[in-house]
């Protein structure tokens, strides 16, 4: 039995020591360290010891209410987004893990293929049908739905449906895998028992998804707080998020301290978040193995 685990594993006859493995992932920790550990330390060193020590940049954060409101819209537009997601992803993931051949091929070619075009792209298409003679307000029209076409871009409402768009297949592919390794001999031992094919999703399938449905929750929520194209293109000045407010502080009001302060509050929630997430679910269960 050992002879045949020791094969499975390596097949060469060897086995990696600690060092190498260590060298092997060296580079990736190298362009982590430079590219995200190392700028965001010096964000937080700025956000602290600009102008001078202090911790004034973090009470302007929570003392100004415009601040707040931008920081309570911002995490009300990710939650928005992250159930939204969850509404229209499940299905399709569902659907998918169903499906065989070319439908299933099909299918997980439309999941995939935007995440081949740029946010920026998926974003201007979006801007073209809420404009007030866009395709939207022109096919309302046309039915006589309406006498007059409805203000659709620059409103929250606008940027919540474009920020699902962009982040449902980030939604779709964790619960596709979660479905996929549920085998489907519970379904058939749940209708030999009697329970109908409602009550076997409900109590089986839908349960044994679930680490697939948290791991897509939290993708799509982290990935929305800091969302900047769409909320900027297709937002307005009263529909401003936090990471808008960033980039106004950097470039307008070139209030570098702040904006860090700004990105501190962001970082230790984010991270706080990620760490209460992965102390409820193990790592293998978040990627969707139910097993």
């Amino acid at each position: 039995m050992r002879e045949e685990r020791s094969h499975f594993w390596h097949s060469d006859g060897r086995r990696l020591s600690g060092l190498s493995t260590l060298l092997l992932l060296l580079p990736f920790f190298a362009i982590i360290a430079f590219v995200f550990v190392y700028p965001i330390l010096q964000l937080l060193v700025i956000s602290i010891l600009e102008p001078h020590p202090t911790l004034d940049n973090y009470a302007r954060v929570v003392d100004n209410p415009v601040h707040m409101r931008v920081l309570m819209r911002t995490l009300w537009t990710a939650t928005l987004v992250t159930a939204l997601s969850v509404v229209l992803g499940f299905p399709v993931a569902y659907y998918m893990s169903r499906a065989k051949g070319t439908v299933a091929a099909l299918v997980a070619v439309c999941v995939i293929l935007p995440l081949w075009s740029s946010v920026l792209v998926r974003t201007a298409a979006w801007s073209f049908l809420f404009q007030r003679n866009g395709l939207i307000n022109s096919a309302l029209m046309s039915l006589g739905l309406t006498s007059q076409p409805f203000k659709l871009l620059y409103t929250q409402s606008a940027v919540v449906i474009a920020m699902t768009h962009v982040l449902l297949p980030f939604m779709i592919l964790p619960i596709y895998g979660a479905l996929r390794s549920i085998p489907s001999d519970y379904g058939r031992a749940a209708a030999v028992l009697g329970a109908t094919r409602l009550r076997a999703f409900l109590e089986v399938i839908l349960p044994l998804s679930l680490p697939g449905v948290v791991s897509g929750s939290l993708l799509v929520f982290l990935t929305a707080l800091g969302f900047f194209i769409t909320p900027a293109l297709l937002g307005s000045p009263q529909e401003m998020m936090i990471s808008t407010l960033v980039s106004k502080q950097i470039r307008e009001v070139l209030d570098w301290p702040f904006a860090a302060a700004l990105v501190g509050v962001l970082t230790v929630f984010v991270t706080l978040l990620a760490i209460i997430f992965s102390k409820m679910l193990r790592f293998d269960r978040l990627m969707g193995n139910a097993s």
